[in-house]
């Protein structure tokens, strides 16, 4: 990268805030790879006002071909006396600086550019490149006949048409490109990023919507979409809120998509301090508004939780609330199908009973009993010693030691793997992770429970507070917003999180605090885990 050279990583600056370099070369021939660059021409412009020009011939070192000579001008007396490359292209390169760089069909002119610049030791140009042939493909290609800067000049009226001389073709292409400038900015393209993506944008059919978000930061945030009724159909997050809504409106094929553009009236927002706020918000927000095109997202209308029951002989069951009654609990989950996987792991890894039988005793032990995949004690012949053992592991390794029952899984996996019996090995490992996922959850659920109030931060200035779990505020050392202080839900602390909205929020904060950098900077209770890790497979 050359030395002081700007990235335009902030790409959200006003376009007449950012230097444009419109250049153009005249070559020996149509590939860098064994042809020379003869002529540079180029115009720079700040605000749309030019503030100099570059022009030199350049001594190719190499014979001029006739049509060359022919198309350009350029004979090889004219060039006899003028720099090679390699005096020439420090002054341009410094002339260029961090503008970026515009040209007609620029990519031929950008690798002539880079293959000087790597022989020469300074490596690719890193300057960001517009291309006016893209430019009127996107926004005119229904009103010429070709896309030829020729044509696009006439079109145009520039007062300097292109004569196959560097610094004319760059003078034409200037006015091309203020002129396609005007149009773009009719479509709400006044910044950098937006300007960068129109060449590659397909549009869509409510492509005029885009004027909506035009208001719209450059910061992190939620974003709403709004119908004619001022109903909310849609809900999302972005670490940029202009850049990824107005994404939308870029040749999204999506059906969804383009039903959702018809509906939309309004775009509204909310910028949020940091990610993880933004990420809990549109939690929240999904939850309050339910918008219908946010279905996958959309909490589920039932959850599920399995539960190790209170009982003389306790057995799994499946439940839709949770109950202060001491039993342990798995969940929630979103479907009664993710729940059964989780009871079916563990029922593959430990022999608990799978009747609904009171214990009482009857002339023979249920069918599973008599298959030998789990105990029963309908028959009358199971001590309670001898099935509290069973239930005393399944209970320790949902709350404890994980790795009584996930051992349990990987260990038969393993068996049917041996025997070929690949799908039923493939079933057993994602009933492993599924129970793995749901012990995490729940641990992380009680360690969070268990710091009451804590204050986390990150090492790019991200702060949070969170209280049982919720996230109650957070702020950006880095930002000028304040503290921004969230709704803090009103909720009992049982022992699993209450719903799936919540459970899901647990889980956001929990990655949050768990990824390099986040530090814990006070609690008001110890935040630890249990010291037997949740096994995995990797």
């Amino acid at each position: 990268m050359l030395a002081g050279q700007r990235t335009f990583e902030d790409m959200g600056a006003p376009l007449h805030e950012v230097p444009f370099c419109v250049l153009d070369l005249e070559t020996t021939g149509a590939t860098a790879a064994d042809c020379e660059i003869t002529e540079i021409g180029a115009v720079k412009f700040l605000a749309g006002e030019p503030t100099g020009t570059f022009q030199t011939l350049v001594n190719p070192g190499t014979e001029i071909p006739a049509f060359i000579t022919v198309l350009t001008g350029i004979t090889q007396a004219m060039v006899i006396e003028a720099p090679a490359i390699d005096e020439a292209l420090p002054s341009f390169l410094e002339f260029i600086a961090d503008a970026v760089i515009v040209g007609h069909n620029i990519r031929f002119d950008m690798s002539f550019l880079n293959a000087a610049a790597v022989r020469l030791g300074y490596g690719k140009l890193p300057n960001r490149t517009v291309d006016t042939l893209g430019l009127g493909r996107r926004l005119v290609r229904s009103e010429v006949r070709n896309l030829k800067l020729s044509s696009l000049a006439a079109h145009f009226q520039a007062p300097s048409p292109p004569t196959h001389r560097a610094l004319d073709d760059a003078k034409a292409t200037a006015h091309v490109f203020w002129s396609l400038l005007e149009r773009a900015g009719m479509l709400g393209v006044t910044h950098l990023d937006d300007l960068l993506t129109l060449p590659t944008a397909r549009g869509s059919a409510h492509y005029d919507k885009i004027a909506l978000t035009e208001n719209l930061p450059r910061k992190p945030g939620v974003y709403f979409f709004v119908d004619r009724d001022g109903t909310v159909i849609y809900v999302g997050k972005a670490k940029n809120l202009r850049t990824r809504v107005r994404s939308y409106f870029y040749g999204d094929d999506r059906k969804s998509v383009a039903q959702m553009l018809r509906d939309l009236e309004l775009v509204d927002y909310r910028v949020c301090a940091t990610e993880i706020e933004a990420e809990v918000t549109e939690l929240r927000l999904i939850g309050e508004h339910r918008p219908r095109y946010n279905r996958r997202s959309r909490p589920p209308r039932s959850q599920h939780w399995v539960k190790l029951t209170n009982e003389r002989f306790p057995r799994l069951s499946m439940v839709r609330s949770v109950r202060d009654d001491g039993a342990p609990y798995l969940g929630p989950f979103r479907s009664r199908q993710a729940a059964e996987t989780v009871v079916h792991a563990i029922w593959d890894a430990a022999p608990i009973r799978r009747c609904n039988g009171t214990g009482t005793k009857r002339p023979a032990a249920c069918s599973f009993a008599q298959l030998g995949r789990a105990l029963c004690p309908c028959d009358g012949s199971l001590a309670d010693d001898e099935y509290r053992e069973v239930t005393d592991r399944v209970s320790a390794g949902v709350t404890e030691t994980p790795a009584l029952l996930l051992d349990a899984l990987r260990d038969r996996m393993a068996h049917l793997a041996e025997a070929k019996r690949y799908e039923d090995a493939a079933e057993v490992r994602d009933r492993h992770q599924s129970l793995g996922r749901a012990i995490e959850h729940r641990r992380s659920w009680h360690a969070l429970v268990a710091a009451g109030t804590l204050w986390a931060e990150d090492g790019n200035g991200d702060g949070i507070v969170v209280r049982h779990g919720h996230l109650v505020a957070s702020w950006n050392a880095r930002s000028s917003l304040p503290l921004v202080a969230m709704e803090d839900p009103v909720e009992s602390i049982p022992q699993v999180p209450g719903s799936v909205a919540v459970a899901e929020e647990v889980q956001l904060i929990w990655r949050w605090m768990n990824r390099p950098g986040v530090h814990i900077v006070q609690s008001t209770g110890p935040l630890s885990l249990p010291i037997h890790p949740v096994p995995t497979l990797a």
